[in-house]
């Protein structure tokens, strides 16, 4: 099996922002609603936090949209990184355990991983040139 990590193009890089919200109810959706006013397409998003403060992590090719949109809607993006993208050509059990374990086998320490849309998986870590190169290896 073989897995297709993304690989940087110019200006249109995978880049997950995060926005700090207060953990309340409408508070998502307002950030999912600025970026869809200003038709910024979300390619995931994933948010964590039981307290009071929550992150909202966002996957979008073009970050500076995404930071307008949310600026204009009095929101901010607090971090931003370029992350990995994986497709994955078939939906099934075992598939997250065989690219993490193509990943550790490298050696490269995963700091965040989560699901998007089109059977893709979202990867951050420190050394993106070793991540990439271990899962093209795969």
């Amino acid at each position: 099996m073989r897995f297709e990590p993304n690989e940087p193009r110019g200006d249109c890089m995978a880049m997950d922002l995060v926005i700090e919200i207060d953990n309340e109810p409408g508070a998502l959706a307002k950030v999912a609603a600025a970026c869809s006013d200003a038709g910024v397409n979300l390619a995931a998003a994933t948010c964590l936090g039981a307290g009071e403060r929550a992150e909202v992590h966002i996957l979008v090719p073009h970050a500076e949209a995404a930071r307008h949109a949310l600026a204009i809607s009095n929101q901010a993006v607090t971090r931003e990184r370029e992350v990995v993208v994986v497709e994955v050509a078939e939906d099934r059990p075992g598939v997250l355990a065989d690219l993490t374990r193509t990943i550790a086998e490298a050696g490269v320490d995963l700091d965040l991983v989560y699901v998007a849309t089109k059977n893709r998986v979202v990867f951050g870590a420190r050394d993106l040139d070793a991540l990439r190169s271990a899962l093209a290896r795969h």
